[in-house]
């Protein structure tokens, strides 16, 4: 089964157009995969993400585990049936969100004993039982159970953590080969914030033969230039044939350098955590809309966005129902972020098809440097 073809290489950069092949599908590259953690994506149905242009999301294995649990979405047909979602789903290990409670996690060889942040509840997930959930959820894209890194990290506690990933994607690679029901496994290339480990941890990975590859272990608190920097690295040592995921990145302009560099595929909560926060994406930057400037704004958020909150509400309107608290504060902003994150992902695909990524890279930046 053929999982990618690349359809437009850029001649400015290592950015390419791509065709990812899933059982539901064929998505085009570059791709921003909206996050729906509990199998919804905040203040919105499948049907408005989907009117959005979203042809993926993100589901979370670690909370769907925990809650309802994989044998009752197992027993509603999978989490497609469940949430009404007829188009491509990625669910993740669990190990970011294991990583992220590292105060209630211990790492051991047979697997991630963590307790639960709903009722402190212990339970253990192995690379095998990690894939079994993700089997019970029915997702098109599977990740391995790896172990994130933090930063700042010892050379010695990376190297061991990086050994780590290897041996248990080994055991994930075969416990996936045993379901056999046309989902997709990515590998994950860990490595800390060493090259040379990043090097080796590729290496093992790609011995072990994946779908994918997602580079895991960045944007975990290190600064923006080392992030880049272990990406290339990271990058260098992948095929250009496979699909490219860079884990929970990011922001726009860690997307756009992403893609530069050659990334395929892209997840973050940024656009739906920030719309809740009051936090909104523009062609000319962000914006907060609880600032008093927009009081009396009659303007939509973004003049040049064509989303169904921008075509029908002012800023003044935005900023009274978040101030008030209201639910419909949240929804609006957030069709607005997917919409700009979706949009964008597209304008990128159009620059690298028309082979003006260059132009359209130094755009964006004049744009926003100055806002509104």
């Amino acid at each position: 089964m053929q999982v990618f073809r690349v359809k437009k290489t850029s001649s400015e950069s290592k950015a390419r157009v791509g065709y990812l092949f899933t059982s539901r599908g064929v998505i085009e590259t570059p791709v921003f995969m909206p996050v729906g953690t509990q199998g919804t994506i905040k203040s919105l149905t499948p049907e408005d993400v989907s009117a959005l242009g979203a042809r993926i999301i993100l589901a979370n294995t670690y909370h769907l585990f925990l809650r309802p649990g994989p044998d009752l979405i197992a027993k509603m047909g999978g989490l497609h049936e469940f949430m009404q979602w007829p188009r491509a789903i990625l669910t993740d290990s669990g190990g970011y969100q294991i990583f992220s409670l590292a105060q209630y996690c211990k790492l051991t060889e047979e697997g991630a004993w963590f307790k639960s942040h709903l009722d402190g509840a212990s339970y253990l997930l192995t690379p095998e039982s990690s894939l079994e959930v993700q089997a019970a959820l029915g997702s098109d894209i599977r990740m391995p159970l790896d172990a994130c890194i933090p930063y700042p990290c010892a050379r010695q506690e990376a190297e061991r953590l990086t050994a780590l990933t290897t041996r248990w994607e080994a055991r994930s690679k075969k416990a996936w080969q045993r379901q056999d029901d046309g989902s997709l496994l990515f590998g994950i290339v860990q490595g800390g914030m060493y090259k040379d480990l990043r090097q080796r941890s590729a290496e093992e990975i790609l011995a072990l033969g994946f779908d994918g590859y997602a580079i895991g272990g960045l944007s975990v608190g290190e600064p923006r230039a080392l992030m880049l920097e272990m990406l290339e690295a990271s990058l260098s040592y992948l095929p250009r044939e496979r699909p490219v995921y860079l884990m929970g990145v990011g922001t726009p302009e860690d997307i756009l350098e992403a893609v530069w560099r050659g990334v395929d595929m892209f997840d973050c909560v940024l656009p739906t955590r920030n719309a809740r926060r009051g936090t909104l994406f523009t062609s000319f930057g962000k914006i907060a809309i609880k600032q008093a400037r927009f009081k009396d704004d009659q303007r939509p958020i973004d003049p040049e966005c064509s989303c169904y909150t921008c075509r029908h509400y002012s800023r003044a309107y935005l900023r009274h129902l978040f101030l008030a608290g209201e639910l419909l504060a949240y929804r609006l902003n957030t069709i607005h972020n997917l919409h700009f994150y979706l949009k964008f992902m597209e304008e990128i695909r159009e620059a690298i098809d028309n082979d003006c990524f260059a132009s359209f890279r130094r755009h964006f930046y004049e744009k926003t440097k100055g806002g509104n």
